[in-house]
């Protein structure tokens, strides 16, 4: 296995000889004892301008084949959200195309059965959709009802736009909804009439300040309890147009008694990529399902884990997740909200991409010995599939860094 000279969390430069890759395989049939959806990043235009305020040139071709990796797995694919980098570089014109794009393949993939881990799967199952606001600029907005007029009108074209192309809606959170809700009404009076105009169930996204500042206070208060109020209020007077509700505020015990309080047939996604592990084993038979972030990164480890579950050993599917969990939690540190660097830099060492780039610069977002612990912790974890190729690609960022 290649030895390499990786800089250490203290400064130091030390060698590290790889471990290689686990025997994750795909599965041969579909996964049925969780649903899970992976949250997956773009693969820009190598060429584009790819710097902060450029507009989005996406690699339609690595990106759609990202999409089929995940498939392959037995995953969903949830697109078009913050993994995609939604205000953080992925303009609303890159966003639509994407949605249309991502929707038809999996339809296509539906169609003629592609891959043996979706036979029989509804296009909805493989592929659900943000929609969002941020074709607004949420700063010269203010409160009131004009600006809750313009936010809802907002969700309305972008609630179309994932309809029309065949996929399930998600409703993300809105900074500007956070920007002009001046109580929990608010909230409930642009969501309300959202919901009433959906065709199919939603999923519902709960997204918390560590993954965007700009939503704090969403749901009309920062009191975790006052808003779980307001959020749990919205899904029983409408559970009939709700699939589930995604939750990211990194808080196992909240999501815990969220998970109880849902009405029946609402599932809980948890969106904890900290605590991930433990919330889809469950306790006492009931579980979370999955919608996160670092699926993207870690999924054959999560396809291996969720064909424990199908097969009846929990126990091996938990140590699976588990092995994961380091690199979950060192992906996602703070500044949380740069953890799509993360993901794009496994891909790029795994061969998904030809270079180590992100729409709006953000694989800057990260630093050299951030992304030296990141190699080290998913080759630990088995995730470094052609370990040669993964060495090379580390040893030229490091050498154009300056650390050889």
């Amino acid at each position: 296995m290649p030895t390499l000279r990786l800089p250490s969390p203290e400064g130091q430069l030390l060698d590290y000889t790889m471990t290689g890759p686990a025997d994750f395989t795909p599965p041969t049939k579909p996964l049925t004892s969780r649903k899970v959806y992976a949250a997956a990043h773009v693969v820009p235009m190598m060429t584009a301008e790819n710097v902060p305020g450029a507009p989005a040139q996406l690699d339609w071709e690595a990106t759609l084949a990202y999409r089929h990796e995940l498939w392959s797995y037995g995953l969903g694919v949830a697109d078009a959200m913050d993994t995609a980098q939604r205000g953080m570089g992925l303009d609303w014109a890159a966003t639509q195309e994407l949605i249309r794009r991502s929707a038809a393949e999996a339809a296509a993939v539906v169609r003629t059965q592609r891959h043996p881990a979706v036979i029989g799967r509804s296009v909805r199952d493989l592929i659900a959709c943000g929609a969002g606001t941020d074709q607004l600029d949420p700063g010269p907005l203010e409160p009131g009802t004009a600006g809750l007029d313009a936010v809802l009108a907002a969700y309305r074209e972008q609630l179309a736009v994932v309809e029309d192309s065949g996929a399930k809606v998600i409703l993300m959170a809105s900074r500007a909804l956070a920007k002009v809700a001046g109580s929990p009404e608010d909230y409930l009076a642009v969501y309300s009439p959202l919901l009433d105009q959906a065709k199919e169930p939603v999923i519902l996204h709960w997204l918390g300040p560590m993954f965007d500042p700009a939503l704090t206070g969403y749901w009309g208060s920062t009191d975790v309890t006052a808003a779980t109020s307001t959020f749990l209020r919205l899904i029983q007077e409408n559970a009939e147009k709700i699939d589930g509700v995604k939750v990211s505020l990194l808080d196992a015990a909240h999501e815990k008694q969220l998970r109880a309080a849902l009405p029946e047939g609402v599932r809980l996604y948890t969106g904890d990529d900290f605590n991930y592990p433990e919330l889809i084993h469950g306790e006492d038979g009931v579980h979370s399902d999955a919608l996160l972030g670092i699926f993207a990164a870690i999924y054959p480890a999560a396809s291996a884990a969720l064909q424990a579950y199908d097969a009846g050993d929990p126990e091996r599917g938990l140590a699976i997740m588990d092995s994961t969990r380091a690199l979950g939690k060192h992906i996602f540190t703070a500044p949380t909200l740069y953890y799509k660097t993360g993901i794009a830099f496994l891909a790029w060492l795994n061969g998904h991409q030809s270079g180590f780039q992100l729409v709006g610069g953000l694989h800057s977002g990260r630093s050299l010995t951030h992304l030296a612990h990141t190699f080290v912790l998913a080759d630990q974890a088995g995730l470094l599939r052609d370990p040669q190729l993964a060495a090379e690609r580390m040893t030229a960022l490091l050498d154009t860094g300056g650390l050889r």
